[in-house]
């Protein structure tokens, strides 16, 4: 599925919101899910691709020991920003970096992190191709990757509501990106193209997401990721609305609160 040229604009007020809003609704149990699998490789040098505001590097940063050099990286500026100003329980070196040119040198690092970024790359196998060129013989690459929007209850529900209020030109930015990225055998390929010769693991897991009202998870979608840059294209005064139109959606589903709702992920271990 192709990208559009605003799915990986994470600017503007979107960082905050992002790191407000979505990193409890969604982020930190799978964070904490990666971090937890990082500690079993014992790495020394870790690199995290398309870090965001930093919850998995958070997560990193408790669960390695002391001694564990972290670098995070991520495209977007605004989101390594806020990132940093939420900070780290120990140093972490922040960097900005495009994932597709990674800048680090050859079997630079033990371990290659990305939590829920894999999606956003234009292309997966070049991605995966640089991934692989940094790590050391015996590296591994982790990374996560939401599931099918229908294994997500409260993307489904947001994107359905979405396309009632826009039915000529439905905002698909979610099940487009986000959950674009789940098919095993896809990303098999992706990561062999990438020079992975080993076979990948799989794992699919799966959580709940909660949040104190309907509302919430409407501000966290609509207007903490970059569905917002497809909202405005279509109605520039229109954000209120939407995100009002997708709250009373989910409080039809799930009612009026607290809500909760299933989220599923696929979780990818792979040695070079």
């Amino acid at each position: 599925m192709t990208l559009s040229s605003t799915d990986a604009l994470f600017a503007g007020s979107i960082p905050e919101l992002y790191e407000t809003y979505l990193v409890p609704l969604i982020f930190e149990p799978y964070a904490l899910d990666l971090a937890r699998r990082a500690q079993a490789t014992a790495p020394a040098r870790v690199l995290e691709t398309a870090a965001g505001t930093g919850v998995l590097t958070r997560a990193l940063a408790q669960a390695l020991p002391a001694s564990v050099e972290l670098v995070a990286t991520d495209l977007n500026p605004p989101m390594l920003a806020r990132a940093a100003a939420v900070g780290t329980a120990r140093p972490v070196t922040w960097q900005q970096a495009d994932a597709l040119q990674l800048p680090f040198g050859d079997a630079a690092f033990d371990l290659v992190a990305c939590q829920f970024g894999v999606m956003f790359f234009p292309d997966k196998a070049a991605a995966f191709a640089e991934a692989r060129r940094v790590l050391r013989p015996g590296g591994a690459l982790l990374f996560n990757a939401w599931d099918r929007i229908e294994e997500n209850e409260f993307a489904a529900v947001v994107t359905g509501a979405l396309g009632l209020l826009f039915p000529a030109d439905p905002p698909r930015f979610m099940a487009r990106t986000p959950h674009g990225y789940f098919d095993r055998d896809l990303i098999a390929r992706d990561l062999a193209a990438g020079g992975f010769g080993a076979s990948p693991e799989f794992e699919t897991v799966t959580g709940r997401s909660r949040a104190a009202t309907p509302m919430l998870p409407a501000i966290a979608y609509c207007q903490g990721t970059p569905l917002r840059n497809e909202i405005e294209a279509r109605s520039p005064d229109g954000m209120a609305a939407a995100t009002q139109a997708c709250a009373q959606a989910l409080e039809k589903r799930f009612g009026a609160g607290p809500v909760e709702g299933k989220i599923q992920a696929q979780v990818v271990l792979v040695r070079k």
